[in-house]
């Protein structure tokens, strides 16, 4: 299945969290910190007032509670306006 944003929305797949071990113990999901970085994977066309100015493939950085999770095909995606989109890495 895909998906196409709309407006000024964008697509993005999170950067996984990375596995933590304290003394052998595993950290679970549920405690790891959410992840403020992802790539792009799809843009709306954007609004009269607002162009798109990420495109995808983009490494870009966002506010921890920013967007909405989807799950698209098993996988956690997030989809969110390019405003909550604070930058993007060189």
């Amino acid at each position: 299945m895909k998906i196409k944003p709309l407006a000024d929305r964008v697509l993005i797949q999170p950067t996984p969290a990375e596995e933590t071990t304290i003394s052998g113990i595993i950290i679970p999901d549920s405690a790891k910190e959410k992840p403020l970085r992802g790539t792009v994977l799809a843009v709306g066309n954007g609004t009269k007032d607002e162009t798109m100015v990420v495109k995808p493939g983009d490494q870009v950085l966002y506010g921890k509670y920013a967007g909405t999770e989807i799950e698209l095909d098993g996988e956690k995606l997030l989809i969110m306006r390019q405003s909550d989109v604070l930058g993007i890495f060189e």
